[in-house]
């Protein structure tokens, strides 16, 4: 979703940001031309994660419709340090029936030099105030097991684990379990 300057996509302003340091994380809104990192960064967990389910990269259009979307709570942001983007946190659709539609599936994605650095925590922190702020009513997030970072970083960002199903996925030759965490924000 692109959002303009001092607007949080749901029409409320937002109070400005001061500038960063230099090499300080600056989370934002993505751009187009955030959208190779951002699928570079993701096309490296299909491939070497359970991270992600997909077998298979996304394509660039994929990327594009996800940053164009308008639907109320729909984001897409970046982590960028020194010009870098290590990270990304976007909200989208939990399913696609109109009853869901206060409802958000998130998901923090980083490099791996990125990650044990707090940028996750900072993409969570920033994507959550802005779907308290559309007025959305439940984020939800889906981990695969066993990942002891995320969860923590979700039990660190107020989700509470509501269960876990058990080889629900197959990837790299073996069953993957999935925890489902959820928050309530409004």
């Amino acid at each position: 979703m692109r959002v303009a300057p001092g607007d949080d996509g749901a029409g409320s302003p937002t109070p400005p940001r001061p500038r960063p340091r230099a090499g300080s994380p600056t989370i934002r809104p993505a751009t187009t031309a955030d959208l190779p990192a951002v699928g570079a960064i993701y096309d490296h967990a299909v491939a070497t994660s359970v991270a992600t389910f997909d077998l298979e990269p996304r394509p660039a259009a994929y990327w594009h419709e996800r940053l164009a979307s308008t639907q109320p709570g729909d984001h897409l942001l970046v982590a960028e340090v020194a010009g870098q983007v290590l990270g990304y946190a976007y909200s989208s659709s939990y399913r696609p029936r109109p009853a869901y539609q206060h409802t958000r599936e998130t998901s923090v994605y980083l490099t791996e030099g990125a990650r044990g650095r707090g940028l996750g925590r900072l993409l969570y922190d920033d994507l959550l105030a802005r779907l308290t702020a559309a007025g959305v009513h439940t984020a939800v997030a889906l981990v695969a097991l066993p990942n002891d970072p995320s969860e923590a970083l979700h039990r660190a960002t107020g989700f509470r684990h509501v269960g876990t199903m058990t080889e629900v996925g197959y990837k790299f030759g073996r069953w993957v379990d999935t925890a489902w965490y959820e928050k309530r924000l409004g």
